[in-house]
């Protein structure tokens, strides 16, 4: 297994030099000199009231610097990656605020061996020195059926906890053992498709492509479980069940009507997509179980590096937390939250009425429908068989999409067709296909078709003669060219539909024989697209790549003129296959 690269100058600096970069951005905070400790910058304001302090190991960032400002976090003290801090950095933020004036401090440390050690001995020693000072351990992993001797880790939960308290007085003096906040009032529980790997090491474990991790920690730490990947409404469906159970020892007790704060928190990696449906998951869910979703925090709260996964937090509140939850802080990693119920019956906007259209849509149920019907089969069909060619054309300047777009447009031109005749007029046709093809082609290239199809339809709107079919295409490149920004030359699908409407101009001509014409265009479209090979592209994503990379004629190109390069159309005779299509349109 080899190492995972980070973007890091060193691995042992690698904590001081994030924390560093936080303070450079963030001019409400300062570091603690000698010490990998980040406070307030006023720390004059926290005089005669209660300090806050947290910390842990670095790898959770936001977690815990982001939480340090006025209406949370007084300060924090940081450790090296996934290792509890320093007792003499703990002390030093101990006697930093106590010096401030501080009434008293309080710490709110994450239920995990190494942070109970150091946080509890510094805070042993400043009560030695007269500082008065209490600590608080969080417990709110809801992960094991059977409670170990340790106790409930301490994960997102510990978030919230920085928010609550912040406008509390002092606690009575208890040993810290005696003070688990969280249980049992609030429980999260994990879930990842990878694991994460400390900078300089190796993969904290192993996942296989089709796995997930359930109830795993935030140091990397194997899971509870192991189980196939599920669909994302699945998955919050097991990861609640899970926190919920009765019978698990470390389970949330949630009751129809219970009010909750629930934090939707990124593991690291997962992607904002992924965390939204997940969002969405969560609130449906609840909702089906008759619970009240009073505030919903979705972001990266406490994170573990890389781990591509998410964690869920559920924390019982009443109106009283809820206030505190919504007090004003000016942490930097703290939501701009709304303070309102999440709820996934938000009444929609209505949709707007549609504009002027061209023209009422005529069917046509006679030849010439049936021979348009035969010309759009014939191109879907040659799409959807260019499918896996395109796609890896696509590959070589794209994202390796371009067939699967182009097949999402064929079928929808087949349904489409097979639904109802086609619009007898030429206008209504093009303007038809073109809504279709914004609708459910999507990407640029729909956007591009539909903007030509557009564009050809308007003159086509009183005449359709063989001049104005030349005015149409190139009422349709230029409308291409205006909106997106490309040229003849640029290896794009403007190369195929240039040349083809270069020799549509012959249209114009007084007795223009159209078979000829037509095959000249298609002939002309093909050796187009054929010499993209040999272009440098100017526009679009390919435009990124460098030219050396680029050996294979643009896929855009190709599918400009994709029925051209089918062989056997429908029209009669023999010939090649431009001729073929030629023939086939002179039907139409």
């Amino acid at each position: 297994m080899t190492l995972d690269p980070k973007l890091v100058n060193s691995v042992t600096d690698c904590a001081d030099d994030a924390l560093a970069g936080l303070v450079a951005c963030n001019p409400g905070l300062r570091l603690l000199q000698g010490h990998r400790v980040v406070l307030r910058a006023d720390l004059v304001a926290i005089r005669g009231r209660v300090a806050l302090l947290s910390g842990g190991g670095s790898g959770h960032e936001p977690a815990h610097a982001g939480y340090v400002g006025k209406g949370m976090l007084t300060g924090v003290v940081a450790g090296a990656v996934f290792t509890s801090p320093a007792v003499g950095s703990i002390l030093a933020a101990i006697r930093a605020v106590t010096q401030a004036g501080a009434a008293g401090t309080l710490l709110i440390v994450k239920n995990y061996t190494g942070d109970r050690l150091n946080f509890g001995l510094a805070l042993e020693r400043a009560r030695a020195e007269g500082a008065d000072v209490q600590m608080v351990v969080v417990g709110d992993d809801s992960a094991f059926a059977t409670l170990k001797k340790a106790g409930r880790r301490g994960l997102c939960g510990t978030v919230l906890v920085h928010k609550v308290p912040s406008p509390c007085p002092l606690p009575a003096p208890n040993p810290p053992r005696l003070n688990p906040i969280c249980p049992p009032h609030a429980g999260t529980l994990g879930l990842s498709l990878s694991p994460c790997s400390v900078p300089g090491s190796k993969p904290t474990f192993r996942l296989a492509d089709d796995e997930m991790e359930l109830g795993l920690g935030i140091h990397g730490e194997a899971g509870v479980r192991r189980m196939k990947v599920l669909p994302a409404d699945e998955a919050v469906e097991t990861m609640l069940a899970h926190m919920t159970d009765p019978s698990n020892a470390s389970h949330l007790p949630l009751s129809p009507g219970a009010s909750v704060v629930l934090v939707v928190n990124n593991l690291g990696g997962l992607s904002c997509l992924e965390l939204s449906i997940v969002a969405g998951a969560a609130v449906r869910c609840l909702e089906s179980r008759g619970i009240h979703i009073a505030r919903a925090l979705v972001g990266s709260f406490m994170t573990a590096l890389e781990m591509a996964g998410v964690s869920l937090t559920l924390m019982l509140v009443d109106e009283e937390l809820v206030g505190l939850i919504d007090a004003d802080t000016t942490a930097m990693a703290w939501p701009n939250l709304a303070t309102a119920p999440a709820t996934s019956q938000r009444q929609a906007v209505p949709a707007p009425k549609e504009g002027p259209v061209i023209a009422q849509l005529e069917t046509s149920t006679g030849p010439g429908a049936a021979r348009v019907q035969l010309v759009l089969e014939r191109v879907c069909s040659t799409l959807l068989d260019m499918q896996d060619k395109l796609n890896e054309l696509d590959r070589e300047a794209g994202d390796g999409d371009c067939g699967h777009t182009h097949a999402r447009a064929a079928q929808a031109i087949r349904e489409w067709v097979h639904a109802w005749p086609p619009p007898a007029a030429p206008a209504q046709l093009l303007s038809a296909l073109a809504d279709l093809l914004l609708e459910k082609m999507g990407g640029s290239s729909g956007v591009l078709y539909g903007l030509f199809l557009t564009a050809a339809a308007r003159p086509l709107l009183n005449r359709s003669d063989l001049p104005t079919w030349a005015d149409a295409m190139d009422a349709g490149i230029e409308a291409m060219q205006r909106y997106g920004g490309a040229a003849p030359g640029d290896r794009t699908m403007l190369d195929s539909l240039c040349a083809a409407a270069q020799a549509l101009h012959a249209l114009r001509s007084p007795g223009a024989d159209l078979l000829p014409v037509l095959t000249a265009a298609v002939e002309s479209a093909e050796a187009a697209a054929e010499a993209t090979r040999h272009m440098e592209a100017g526009a679009g994503r390919a435009s990124y790549i460098s030219s050396a990379q680029l050996l294979q004629p643009d896929p855009g190109a190709l599918t400009a003129l994709a029925a051209a390069l089918s062989d056997g159309t429908a029209g009669p005779g023999e010939g090649s296959r431009a001729t073929s299509l030629a023939q086939t349109k002179v039907q139409v």
